[in-house]
């Protein structure tokens, strides 16, 4: 821990230096439902009219990353951003509640299960990193994840189809596996109730979660990360875009694929730096 605070002391005497993906008071992390505090410290909120409405990952001082379609879901009147929460039912002082000055959705997405379920907001002012507050890895696009790697999903979502997360509702995780496109499609082609099988996953896309289900994002939950970690750095693989209900057996959640949209997000973010992912054989 000491040499983590002493870490996060540098970067604010430096703002230069480019850290990203590195929690400093959690940055070891154990299975179960709710997180620790300051586990997830680039996960966000974004309300409408107060109100939590989807996820999203903090990229930079004054940009997060979320998905399309929460913005073509609502029709998006008052947007704001809260950030370093843990218990949205409690917000404490580490919490920071900013207005959204711009959104700036891919021009490609055109409804669930199409291309472009990726979108960029930009705050209305810069922020200072806390330990409570601190960006994600962005992953070159050149970045290979292995299918059967371990990530991690967080969210303020649904626990269950149709079932809100309880008061006071706390900064949710679950540990899923990453699943390749073609796998994924061979899963959905999969006869379910009410569902005849099809193959929708595209190359823009990325899945994770479990053949036998259990394990998944769900309502409330999009737009925010899918995240998996190399040397003690947390990259952002994915966005919450879509599944079929919530952790059904053959449906795995499916993401955004973040490497597929490295140069649309160069493109907006002002000196965007990418995270280092080494692929290990």
């Amino acid at each position: 821990m000491a040499s983590k605070t002493v870490g996060f002391l540098l970067l604010l005497m430096m703002p230069q230096m480019h850290i990203c993906g590195q929690p400093v008071l959690s940055p070891r992390i154990v299975g179960g439902q709710a997180s620790k505090i300051g586990a997830w410290p680039w996960q966000v909120s974004i309300c409408q009219n107060g109100r939590h409405v989807c996820g999203g990952s903090l990229v930079a001082r004054q940009w997060v990353v979320s998905a399309a379609h929460c913005f073509k879901q609502y029709p998006f009147s008052d947007i704001t951003v809260t950030l370093g929460a843990y218990q949205l039912g409690n917000l404490s002082s580490n919490a920071q509640t900013i207005p959204v000055a711009q959104v700036i959705c891919d021009i490609e997405f055109a409804g669930t299960g199409t291309r472009g379920d990726i979108a960029l907001l930009r705050l209305q002012r810069a922020l200072k990193y806390t330990p409570y507050i601190l960006p994600v890895c962005v992953p070159f696009p050149s970045a290979v994840f292995p299918e059967g790697k371990a990530c991690w999903v967080t969210g303020w979502g649904h626990i269950k189809y149709w079932e809100p997360l309880p008061s006071p509702k706390t900064l949710q995780e679950v540990k899923v596996s990453l699943i390749d496109a073609d796998k994924c499609n061979e899963m959905f082609s999969v006869p379910h109730p009410g569902s005849s099988g099809s193959k929708p996953i595209l190359d823009s896309m990325i899945c994770a979660g479990y053949e036998k289900g259990g394990k998944d994002a769900c309502q409330g939950d999009s737009g925010g990360p899918l995240v998996c970690a190399q040397n003690d750095s947390w990259f952002l693989v994915g966005i919450v875009s879509w599944g079929e209900n919530c952790a059904l057996p053959y449906r795995p959640g499916v993401y955004t694929r973040v490497t597929a949209y490295g140069d649309w997000l160069k493109r907006y973010v002002p000196g965007l730096e990418f995270g280092i992912w080494e692929f290990l054989r």
